[in-house]
């Protein structure tokens, strides 16, 4: 079995047509059905049935696919990590991190990383905390930027800096020329809130219950940007991080009843070793990170 057979087979079962996986190939359709069916014959099994203009693949075919998504995983891991030996100020490192990271954390590190790392290249995703635990596990990101530790087995996790939150709430609120309030004061207000599976719901739920309350949901969302702008728009109150953009009409106060912060760290497969390029990252990011933050974050002790 070559290589490039493997590849092509990888491509036809994620339900690319023969003539599509062809052109991209350089192939005749004719030559790439006969490669698949020495495949077949290789592998002693059936691994496609036809319905219409697409293959499907049968359950030897699925079979197969998990061990080759394997197999060229781990060759094209081979071989990114060779080519960073051979020029090690070049390549590409996966990077996911959590959304909220994209308009101040992820910018800073990434500029200073590649004004010493010109060659460098980054693939950039953004998800909430379940899918960049995800990315690690399935392999597709080396690194990621998450807040909390992941607590999983097969990961492991450092702290960068403290990220205090805020309780937002509408310019025109009883409470928006204060500088600092209880949680417990907007007990009988609207929560607007991110959608459960992400951390900061989770948190802002367990400080709610600190405050002695269940707080009453407006709005879920995925994006802590429409949290910010619902709450502008007079919708209702969250509890969000502070703003590291041109400045919100909304105002954000400081909590004293409950302990609003949240962690912020790095965290990456605990079973192999990373890349030369992405471990050069890790050790920047672990060092320049917590300069980076504005004056208002507090890094933690003993972070690495």
């Amino acid at each position: 079995m070559d290589v490039q057979t493997l590849r092509l087979f990888r491509e036809v079962a994620a339900g690319a047509t023969v003539t599509e996986t062809a052109a991209r190939a350089h192939l005749t359709q004719p030559a790439l059905s006969r490669a698949l069916r020495r495949l077949e014959h290789e592998a002693g099994a059936e691994l496609f049935r036809r319905s219409g203009r697409v293959l499907r693949l049968t359950p030897a075919g699925h079979a197969f696919r998990r061990h080759v998504d394997l197999v060229l995983d781990q060759l094209d891991q081979g071989l990114r990590e060779v080519g960073e030996i051979v020029a090690p100020d070049t390549g590409v490192v996966p990077l996911a991190f959590l959304h909220t990271f994209g308009t101040w954390l992820v910018p800073a590190v990434l500029s200073g990383f590649l004004g010493e790392h010109p060659g460098a290249r980054f693939e950039l995703r953004q998800h909430g905390e379940a899918g960049l635990e995800a990315e690690l596990l399935d392999g597709t990101a080396d690194l990621v930027l998450t807040s909390g530790d992941p607590g999983h087995p097969q990961l492991h996790w450092s702290r960068l800096l403290v990220e205090p939150l805020r309780l937002a709430v509408p310019p025109r609120h009883r409470l928006a020329g204060r500088r600092r309030v209880r949680l417990a004061d907007v007990a009988d207000e609207t929560f607007i809130l991110l959608r459960p599976g992400y951390a900061l719901r989770e948190t802002t739920e367990r400080l709610c219950a600190e405050a002695g309350f269940v707080p009453r949901i407006g709005f879920e969302g995925d994006e802590v940007e429409t949290l910010r702008g619902l709450v502008t728009a007079g919708l209702g109150v969250s509890v969000v991080p502070l703003p590291h953009t041109a400045a919100f009409p909304a105002p954000h106060l400081e909590l004293t009843d409950v302990d609003a912060a949240r962690d912020i760290g790095l965290a990456w497969a605990a079973g192999r070793n990373l890349p030369p390029l992405s471990e050069t990252f890790r050790r920047h990011v672990v060092t320049a990170a917590p300069r980076l933050v504005p004056s208002d974050l507090e890094s933690p002790q003993g972070t690495m």
